[in-house]
């Protein structure tokens, strides 16, 4: 085909294109606001419209017509491409909506890893508490007896110090609960990469040692002080654990049963949903490390209040975990994936 017949056949096509990119790609919210208005391209025509715009310039180029002709083509494929596959700016509500609707249904979708993670998790710690109930020794072959005593001096009943820590004040251990509470989390997912054998370890690791604790401190008479410690961010801290222990056993399967697809491509596709969930995760143990820091610690606040609080927040997490972003709308289409 001659160019003078490929530009008449093909020039009407390209100005709607250009007059989509004019009236329609600036700004999201007015193009919104104008699309009762918009007689010209529809936006969801745009994809298909940019892959003919791309075969048209390789057309163009293969065929050997004037850098008028190609040159345009190129100018209008890279607008486009530009359009189409830019970056959406960042925003406080998205934020919000995946948070609230997008994080529950991911996890959800996730369930069968999530119970094998919080079996792994809760086997041993109820396991290791009973059985140090039963032969109070136990404790001192998973923990120093250094370790021991200060465990007992932090939960002391008769101390008037705030609960579970020594001298320091609110705001640095708010800073040492961050780090602690996500260095654990992300460890728990990271190891996942080991063929879920990791995380798989961590989560077993971390039930004995917080169920040795526990049992140590209620063997030995210092639980009350102890509960009351632990009633209020328990919920947040220990659910985000098991999640991010099903995220890494999510991964470590799509490495070792990759299914349909390609070993790596599984790889990365369990990696990118597991990220996401540890973006809800992260946030669940820094609003964990907040309650522990300056609520949990307060020693003469009466029990009955400290167990309310922690069972009002067991039951918030449970209803936001099982029922966020059932009647959304809108659902990412990787949450079917």
């Amino acid at each position: 085909m001659k160019q003078e017949r490929f530009v008449e056949r093909h020039q009407a096509e390209w100005r709607e294109f250009e007059l989509w990119l004019e009236r329609r790609s600036d700004s999201a919210r007015r193009a919104r606001s104008t699309r009762r208005e918009w007689s010209g391209i529809r936006d969801d025509e745009m994809p298909a419209r940019h892959r003919r715009l791309c075969q048209q310039l390789a057309l163009a180029r293969r065929r050997g017509y004037s850098a008028v002709v190609t040159d345009r083509l190129q100018q209008l494929m890279q607008r486009g491409h530009s359009v189409l596959y830019r970056t959406k700016p960042a925003h406080p509500r998205r934020a919000v909506e995946f948070l609230l609707a997008g994080f529950p249904r991911l996890v959800r979708a996730e369930w069968r890893c999530m119970l094998a993670a919080a079996l792994l998790f809760l086997v041993p710690l109820v396991s290791i508490f009973v059985a140090i109930q039963v032969k109070p020794d136990l404790a001192s072959g998973l923990f120093p007896p250094q370790m021991l005593a200060q465990f007992e001096q932090m939960y002391d009943p008769a101390s008037k110090r705030s609960l579970g820590r020594t001298n320091e004040d609110d705001l640095q251990m708010f800073a040492h609960y961050i780090g602690n509470n996500v260095g654990i989390g992300f460890q728990t997912f990271a190891t996942g990469l080991v063929a879920g054998v990791g995380t798989v370890f961590v989560l077993i690791f971390n039930g004995i040692m917080i169920g040795g604790v526990a049992g140590h401190l209620q063997a030995v008479g210092h639980g009350d002080p102890f509960w009351r410690f632990v009633a209020g961010h328990s919920a947040p801290e220990l659910t985000a654990i098991v999640i991010a222990g099903g995220a890494g056993l999510r991964m470590g399967l799509s490495l070792i049963a990759p299914g349909q697809r390609r070993r790596v491509d599984s790889l990365i596709h369990g990696g990118r949903r597991g990220a996401k969930i540890c973006i809800g995760v992260f946030a669940m143990l820094v609003f964990a490390a907040f309650v522990e820091a300056f609520w949990s610690s307060i020693a003469n606040m009466p029990a009955s209040i400290k167990y309310a609080v922690g069972a009002l927040l067991w039951a918030l997490t449970a209803l936001w975990l099982l029922r966020g972003g059932r009647n959304a709308a809108h659902q990412d289409d990787e949450d079917a994936a």
